[in-house]
């Protein structure tokens, strides 16, 4: 029925996307958040293919283009701050015809909110302690607001979902990790030239920052090379003392002021790379969205991809089906795994980004400075097996 009710639980991109469409169906959303407000941090994100479709649809291609990032590429440096390398992506951008725009992921989280204008119901500073699934709905237990009755139940709660951990199970089942631990926080324009990622790496770590050309503040970045530990990066305790035991000891370039910069950002985010692999994204009334269901890993450069087109295929489904869950779960399953497929196929961009040796920092620092690899970045962009999956199915188109 078109006027169910839906618990989305997660703010961010895919939640945001999938409440615009829901209320424009006819259903009633409802987005819970355990933050206070909109989480406005976050890295750049890519808005490419099918999704650029789902912001024209949404009519926000101008604010989406206007809020680009404007990087033009990536500078790889020496301990003293020399340019041993350079990836100019505007270049092969322009070279291949490719329309898709990088943008912080803070602000497309508030051009999707604002689009929701008054149609959406939030109860932000709260979160799902419970959820009681039964044959006419779902009975959503929360932290401080009680108990509230619902149609259906969406997690939109990314890789650490709650709603996953509640009705598939723990997520060591679902999460793989990829030996690699990654942190970002404000940092201090200075340190890097405008409209570049300057990146500096000793065997297998890297320390950066990305400068925004549409932005005033800088974001650092730190990442390295380990297998699993034993604590919950989430803890901030915890995660300082996994960064100032990698990174704390490092005199080059302005690793230091990196790294001082992270663990002085309130907001700091930092966590393992990491995919999630599940075999079916539903269980009853209950389903699986973004990151929450397919986590790519940020190097993959294909979340927000997948959060903008899954959340558009998701509520199309839905109105197709008139609500009808055991129609529209498994046909908006069907169409949407062939593009994580896709996109969870990572290529060499971690290896290119952490190299393990000093051999392999000086062979990528050699390459980028010859035309083969910007030959071959754009041959791989080309080539590159295309989302051609369409937003809508054959059946109706159901955009408002």
């Amino acid at each position: 029925m078109r006027n169910s009710r839906v618990l989305i639980s997660g703010a961010g991109i895919a939640g945001e996307t999938l409440a615009y469409w829901l209320a424009r169906h006819g259903f009633r959303p409802t987005i819970v958040e355990r933050a206070a407000g909109l989480r406005r941090g976050g890295q750049g994100v890519d808005v490419r293919e099918r999704a650029i479709e789902v912001i024209e649809r949404m009519g926000l291609t101008a604010q989406v283009r206007s809020a680009a990032a404007d990087v033009l590429g990536m500078r790889f440096v020496d301990a003293d701050g020399r340019r041993r390398g350079e990836v100019d992506m505007a270049r092969i951008k322009e070279r291949i015809g490719s329309d898709e725009v990088e943008i912080m992921r803070g602000d497309l989280v508030r051009l999707l909110h604002d689009a929701n204008g008054g149609t959406v119901e939030y109860l932000f500073g709260e979160s799902i302690s419970a959820l009681e699934p039964d044959s006419d709905g779902v009975t959503a237990e929360f932290e401080r607001a009680g108990r509230r009755r619902f149609d259906l139940v969406v997690g939109a709660d990314g890789l650490h979902s709650t709603v996953r951990r509640l009705v598939f199970g723990p997520e060591q089942r679902f999460v793989r990790h990829l030996d690699h631990y990654f942190a970002f926080g404000d940092a201090d324009p200075a340190l890097g030239p405008d409209r570049w990622v300057t990146v500096y790496n000793t065997p297998g770590a890297m320390a950066g920052v990305y400068r925004s050309g549409s932005h005033p503040q800088a974001k650092a970045y730190l990442a390295f090379r380990s297998p699993r530990r034993e604590f919950d990066p989430r803890e901030p305790a915890a995660a300082r003392r996994a960064l100032t035991e990698r990174f704390g000891k490092d005199p080059a370039w302005h690793v230091a002021q990196l790294l001082e910069s992270v663990l002085a950002d309130d907001e700091m985010y930092f966590d393992a790379l990491a995919q999630v692999h599940l075999p079916s994204w539903a269980s009853g009334r209950v389903v699986l969205i973004g990151d929450a269901a397919h986590c790519a890993s940020p190097v993959s450069g294909g979340g927000a991809e997948l959060a903008l087109t899954g959340a558009y295929r998701l509520a199309d489904e839905l109105a197709a089906a008139d609500g009808d869950h055991e129609q529209a779960f498994p046909r908006y399953e069907r169409a949407h795994r062939p593009s994580v497929g896709r996109r969870q196929r990572i290529g060499p961009n971690l290896r290119l980004l952490v190299p393990k040796t000093r051999a392999g920092i000086a062979i990528r620092n050699t390459l980028t400075r010859l035309p083969v690899l910007e030959s071959m970045a754009g041959m791989e962009r080309i080539m590159a097996p295309r989302n051609t999956e369409p937003l809508t199915t054959a059946r109706t188109d159901t955009t408002p």
